[in-house]
């Protein structure tokens, strides 16, 4: 069989599994709609006298509502469509009621913030590996940090940049950036860490500094354990950039239109912003899982 013949019939193998369960949640998520739209159908029935409706009455119905309990996926999908692809036809994909323009806004500061937060987890993962006393103290506060809730945190971070003149988007960056170091720190301090003791002997043997060490036997067996930790990284820093924007009460982005719906009570338009949301979490997942892949095969390794 050739190459090519079996890659399509892995490929295939994989994608029915997968298919499989998005039916089965589509299969759900449907009927979740009829059982929690339903009241209102039969309140609305009892108001105006008339009898309880049937089921096959009740089942369009409840997938018809203006501001559903639950939204039905094709009615998320027709918001999604409304507000990205019938912008970009109309030549407004930046438009004020673009998901476009609130995706790219959320977007800015959850990659500034990943990057921050990136270079931080390096920087205190290399102090300590090579710094016993940074091991012993600044580890310990690293983990700590991480129990106070984000929602806690959020507000005091904007109150106190905006009581010294900074607002806008580095506020949330720096919200991203407290989620994001935390895996990068603890993956790269386990990856720094991964060279076992022959190894380190063999380089001690060929005379070779703690820099060398670092560059030719440490550094390169950490890739592994950073890009998965950048995969982790980059999907909560998206979460804190959406997160960063429901206590400032700003005016775009994903969180914002998450919370103007929930304000008006159109949960068609949170629920269109929540599933961006997911599939742009899922967009750079998968850009950091391709970065992963060429810096395997760069270094000569073949990708799990």
């Amino acid at each position: 069989m050739a190459p090519g013949q079996i890659s399509f019939m892995t490929n295939h193998g994989k994608a029915i599994p997968v298919l499989t369960i998005i039916t089965i949640l589509i299969a759900i998520w449907y009927a979740c709609v009829v059982w929690m739209n339903a009241p209102f159908e039969r309140d609305k029935a009892e108001r105006i006298s008339k009898p309880a409706p049937t089921l096959s009455q009740l089942i369009p119905a409840t997938m018809a509502q203006e501001r559903p309990v639950l939204p039905a996926p094709h009615q998320v999908v027709i918001e999604i469509w409304k507000t990205t692809g019938a912008m970009v036809q109309k030549g407004r994909p930046f438009s004020k009621r673009s998901l476009i323009y609130h995706s790219w806004v959320t977007l800015s500061a959850t990659l500034l913030g990943f990057l921050i937060g990136t270079a931080l987890g390096i920087m205190l993962a290399v102090g300590i590996v090579h710094n016993r006393a940074m091991d012993k103290s600044v580890m310990p506060w690293v983990i700590t940090s991480q129990t106070i809730p984000i929602l806690a945190i959020a507000p005091m971070i904007i109150v106190v940049l905006n009581a010294v003149g900074i607002s806008g988007l580095l506020p949330k960056a720096l919200i991203s950036t407290y989620l994001s170091f935390f895996p990068v720190v603890v993956g790269m301090v386990k990856g720094l860490r991964s060279p076992d003791a022959a190894q380190l002997d063999l380089m001690h043997t060929y005379s070779a500094s703690r820099a060398q060490t670092f560059w030719k036997l440490r550094w390169p067996a950490s890739m592994p354990y950073l890009f998965t930790s950048l995969k982790i990284a980059i999907a909560i820093s998206l979460v804190g950039a959406i997160v960063g924007e429901l206590p400032t009460g700003a005016v775009a982005g994903l969180g914002a239109r998450m919370l103007a719906g929930s304000y008006y009570g159109q949960t068609i338009q949170i629920w269109s912003a929540l599933i961006t949301a997911s599939a742009l979490a899922a967009v750079l997942v998968m850009i950091v899982g391709f970065a992963h892949t060429l810096v395997l095969k760069r270094m000569g390794e073949e990708p799990a």
